[in-house]
């Protein structure tokens, strides 16, 4: 496992199976946010890093999507720290097994029904902030796809929205709906953040600079 502090809120803890995984722990003045929970064997890993830092007690669990590589740690973590789980609802009939994941046959069931939380969102129908932290409704990837953008430290936390490398943008692998996912991935030029991170990928600046390499990549008209 390799733990990076990438702004002064934010830390990644990355591991690898052939492609590269990540999650992030943001730090507030309330204790600690977990965004997603990667694979199985991160679980020790993560527990670990948030007792190492002293900065107070994990709060909550926010998750980009529910495909296994995000939740795979989820049981584990909350063996040991129980808090609540949030995840976009239209997420959720596909974590909880209600539904197949587009292009799947079956449906599965990640976790039983009832013990994920919708995002909040407020009057007017946006998803309310965690802190420092704003959930933003990205599908395409997964049909309730969020990423999370730190206001503070200037950070958007993209999950599978994209994927990178060599701090180039990548459209994300498996996506069953790209021209939803292009639309989408519009938030960096509304957000315009100055760092943004993956799961699967290393660190981009300034992203939106490459907005119209991207456009290429899906064979789409921007």
């Amino acid at each position: 496992m390799k733990i990076k502090q990438i702004s002064n809120h934010i830390w990644s803890l990355k591991t690898w199976m052939i492609i590269p995984f990540h999650v992030w722990i943001v730090v507030d003045k309330e204790g600690v946010t977990l965004v997603d929970t990667g694979v199985p064997w991160m679980a020790k890993s993560i527990l670990q890093l948030i007792d190492k830092l002293q900065v107070g007690p994990l709060q909550r669990i926010l998750l980009t999507h529910g495909h296994s590589d995000h939740i795979g740690s989820l049981k584990k973590i909350l063996l040991a720290k129980p808090v609540p789980v949030f995840v976009h609802s239209k997420e959720i009939p596909f974590v909880e097994g209600d539904k197949p994941y587009p292009q799947k046959r079956k449906a599965v069931a990640q976790v039983t029904n009832g013990f994920l939380r919708p995002l909040p969102e407020d009057t007017s129908g946006e998803l309310s902030p965690f802190g420092e932290l704003t959930p933003y409704y990205t599908p395409g990837h997964s049909p309730g796809h969020v990423v999370y953008y730190h206001k503070q430290d200037d950070v958007l936390l993209a999950g599978d929205l994209f994927n990178s490398k060599n701090g180039k943008i990548l459209k994300a692998r498996f996506t069953p709906d790209p021209k939803e996912a292009l639309h989408s991935s519009e938030i960096i030029k509304q957000i315009n953040p100055t760092r943004m991170e993956v799961c699967h990928g290393d660190s981009v600046f300034k992203p939106a600079d490459q907005w119209s390499e991207l456009v290429k990549q899906y064979h789409l008209s921007e």
